[in-house]
């Protein structure tokens, strides 16, 4: 391996729109992330939940799908 570093592409800054945007996408993410981690936790440290207590795919499907068909289009900068 090379003893050098590694070359950084020249980065073009962001405009303030765009960064708040990708701010936001990331805290975004960051929630869904910690939603999920906290999830796993749970059922590492006290097992599955029991199906009776869960909610059928078909329910879980149509309630996203709704949720998805009030959002409001991303806009394209």
């Amino acid at each position: 391996m090379s003893e050098q570093p590694a070359l950084v592409p020249d980065r073009q800054p962001l405009d303030e729109h765009a960064a708040a945007s990708a701010r936001a996408y990331a805290a975004d993410q960051r929630a869904r992330v910690d939603v999920l981690a906290s999830v796993l936790e749970d059922i590492a440290a006290n097992g599955y939940p029991s199906p009776e207590t869960g909610v059928l795919w078909e329910e879980a499907r149509d309630a996203h799908l709704e949720h998805l068909a009030g959002e409001q289009p991303r806009r394209v900068a």
